[in-house]
């Protein structure tokens, strides 16, 4: 595989399960998408400019996303509160996860992390179908990732879509 950006993974090594918050009443764990790629988009904290540039980024590829197959899950360090509130203002139509209390577990265990500053970094992941980790990018401080990385890897994977169904990239 050839990526823009980011570091193709072919060790098979196992994402790390979690639960977390979507919203006050409702959790999410990452096993429930078994048998799915996931797209994992950290980003440091709700309403900083690039944040809000990079989700309504992933907001528009989200049907690109799910005619591979796959599932979008937002995680940042801010409360559930925070992210109903920055979902609505967007018009997100995934959901943005509370990696709140403990504050940064799931980010210390996919190794994103800036404990001082107290956020994650901006990275992203995807995950195959069989919950092996098969790519990540860390984007540069102050920089979005861009959604490239993300499709040209899910294209790359195989899909329970039939080859000749399955879409393609351009450009």
């Amino acid at each position: 595989m050839q990526d823009i950006e980011g570091q193709p993974l072919h060790s098979r090594d196992l994402a790390p399960d979690f639960t977390l918050r979507a919203t006050p009443e409702h959790t999410v764990t990452l096993s429930e998408f078994q048998g799915r790629p996931v797209v994992l988009a950290f980003y440091p904290v709700d309403w900083g400019p690039i944040c809000q540039e990079e989700m309504t980024q992933f907001d528009a590829a989200l049907c690109a996303i799910e005619q591979y197959g796959g599932v979008l899950l937002g995680i940042s360090v801010d409360s559930v509160w925070s992210h109903q509130e920055f979902a609505t203002r967007l018009n997100l139509r995934f959901p943005l996860l509370a990696d709140f209390e403990p504050k940064g577990e799931v980010a210390r265990a996919d190794g994103v992390y800036r404990a001082e500053e107290g956020t994650s970094e901006r990275a992203l992941f995807v995950i195959d179908a069989d919950g092996a980790l098969r790519w990540r990018y860390v984007s540069p401080p102050g920089t979005s990732p861009g959604i490239q990385g993300v499709l040209s890897t899910l294209e790359w994977l195989p899909h329970s879509i039939d080859s000749a169904d399955r879409p393609r990239m351009h450009g």
